[in-house]
């Protein structure tokens, strides 16, 4: 996995790079309290719909 490609911030799994919107789609951007971009992998998404929709901090996740 080369440094530049994004994986989920909760279960490292990487993010397809050149595979086609297929193989991206479900994958949700977010960012953290200091404002950094992070991604989440569709699986921790679904896990996490209810945290994310209620804007907790992800340390209460």
């Amino acid at each position: 996995m080369s440094p530049a490609t994004p994986s989920c911030r909760i279960c490292g799994t990487a993010r397809p790079g050149e595979a086609g919107a297929a193989a991206v789609a479900g994958w949700v951007s977010d960012r953290d309290g200091r404002g950094r971009e992070g991604w989440l992998c569709p699986a921790c998404a679904r896990r996490h719909v209810r945290d994310i929709e209620s804007k907790l901090d992800a340390e209460w996740w």
